[in-house]
């Protein structure tokens, strides 16, 4: 077993901590990044949460709101899908079916229509199973109705206005979160809310997203004609009005097209209101980002936040820094922000997966890799977060890196990562004993055991719970 520890040096892995990494950063440039990942939950093409959040600034401006509403607005545009993750493993098992297909889909119906949501229901309701279980889904939906929907909707609702509060943006932001799906007429969800009982904020959030999945779909002239269609109905027909104003010379779209996008929409905030990225909010972000991760199964509530737990407590014995314990935290936070790009199909599957699934499953620590190297602050965490199936022996995975590739951070979150996975209940076995964790902590020479057994002195002084 080999037992050199390094935290500090380069290395091939290229340094997991910062040399003020996080200094002269924007926040609105941090969400801005994490909301491919958003975006992914949601099934939507990358960037739809960005072109959401111009089309609805570009409202806001018409309508000539203050500086106060549209830095509400603006993030409220940015974090509107933090909650998504909260409802897929619902979804899933509503339909029976893959969750991003399900939601994809569910962006273009117009629920006011019963032949549409008929259409819908057919559509996506065990597209891959037999007669019988597609017959079986639909009896479900069907038994449910606009009850399970709402039921749903308010989930996602919910989760998504408390990750808005966590983050520490005002109620106006989050009752807009919370309000994105109700409809002009009383027809939407959670409540069914109607007309000017929706916070103005909620009714431009609405309206942009719905512009932004038709134009994305379907181009400019078929997101005019469904905003004009549902004017009344899904909008406030004050909003369609500016919007339409707007489009109609066509800059909207043409700026929307734009590669230059993302600066664009960096300039959209208020000058006097611009939210820096301090150590302090990055936490937050970290730790938000944590709760949507979890919330994607209920298989895994609180697993990342019981894996930072463990990681912080074993840096801090080891002796790291405060800034690398605050980075080892945050890298744990984030392990596993790859699974939200796994479809729930898989990860809630409670009888054995097929070689198929293992190779999606496995996917996610490369997709964690992809998602971090896109936020700046987070960059120097990408490599540690994705190693956390990384084995000495090389027969982890994605990359397949060994013992001398593997520093002493990577080795401590592989540890923490492995414990709460053994000690957790998982679909398809319960939480194992305490003393069955470490025998198969200890064995085959997959990890680095004085960590291991640094682990167990801790448990064993009360430092960390185990199964908790």
């Amino acid at each position: 077993m080999e037992t050199e520890h390094r935290h500090s040096g380069t290395g091939e892995r290229g340094g997991a901590w910062r040399d003020d990494a996080e200094s002269g950063f924007e926040l609105s440039e941090v969400l801005s990044a994490l909301s491919y990942v958003l975006d992914m939950i949601e099934g939507q093409p990358p960037g739809h949460t960005l072109r959401s959040c111009f089309i609805g600034m570009r409202i806001g401006e018409c309508l000539g709101l203050g500086e106060e509403d549209r830095s509400a607005l603006f993030y409220a545009l940015l974090s509107k899908d933090t909650g998504c993750s909260s409802n897929a493993s619902r979804v899933a098992n509503l339909f029976g079916a893959d969750d991003f297909a399900v939601k994809k889909d569910f962006k273009v119906v117009d629920w006011s229509r019963f032949s549409e949501r008929s259409r819908y229901a057919a559509r996506n309701a065990s597209p891959d199973g037999g007669p019988w279980s597609k017959l079986r889904h639909l009896v479900s939906l069907g038994a449910k109705g606009q009850r399970g929907a709402r039921q749903v909707v308010q989930i996602r609702c919910e989760q998504g206005a408390g990750i808005v509060r966590l983050l520490g943006f005002p109620e106006e932001t989050a009752q807009a979160v919370y309000n994105l799906d109700e409809h002009w007429d009383g027809a939407g969800h959670p409540h069914g809310l109607r007309g000017e009982e929706i916070p103005l904020l909620a009714r431009i959030c609405g309206l942009a997203q719905t512009v932004e999945v038709f134009y994305t779909e379907f181009g400019p002239l078929q997101a005019e004609e469904m905003a004009r269609t549902r004017r009344k109905k899904w909008f406030d027909p004050n909003l369609v009005d500016a919007f339409l104003a707007e489009a109609r010379g066509g800059r909207l779209w043409k700026e929307l097209a734009s590669p230059d996008l993302l600066k664009t929409i960096s300039r959209m905030e208020p000058p006097d209101r611009v939210q820096l990225a301090t150590p302090e909010r990055l936490d937050d972000v970290a730790y938000a980002f944590a709760r949507i991760i979890d919330a994607k199964s209920p298989f895994t509530y609180k697993h990342s936040d019981r894996v930072a737990s463990v990681t912080t407590k074993l840096a801090d014995y080891m002796g790291f820094s405060q800034d690398e314990v605050r980075d080892q935290r945050r890298a744990a936070l984030l392990h596993d922000i790859g699974k939200l790009g796994i479809s729930n199909r898989i990860l809630d599957k409670p009888t054995r997966l097929t070689d198929e699934e293992f190779e999606k499953i496995k996917g996610h620590t490369a997709l964690t890799y992809g998602i971090l190297v896109r936020v700046s602050p987070f960059r120097h965490l990408a490599d540690l977060a994705a190693s956390h199936h990384e084995r000495l022996d090389g027969s982890g995975y994605h990359r397949g890196l060994s013992s001398k590739d593997l520093d002493t951070p990577a080795r401590i979150l592989a540890v923490a990562d492995v414990f709460d996975a053994l000690s957790s209940q998982r679909p398809y076995r319960s939480a194992m004993p305490l003393e069955k964790v470490f025998s198969i902590l200890e064995s085959d020479g997959h990890l680095d055991l004085e960590i291991v057994e640094a682990l167990r002195l801790l448990i064993q002084r009360g430092e960390i719970q185990a199964n908790a």
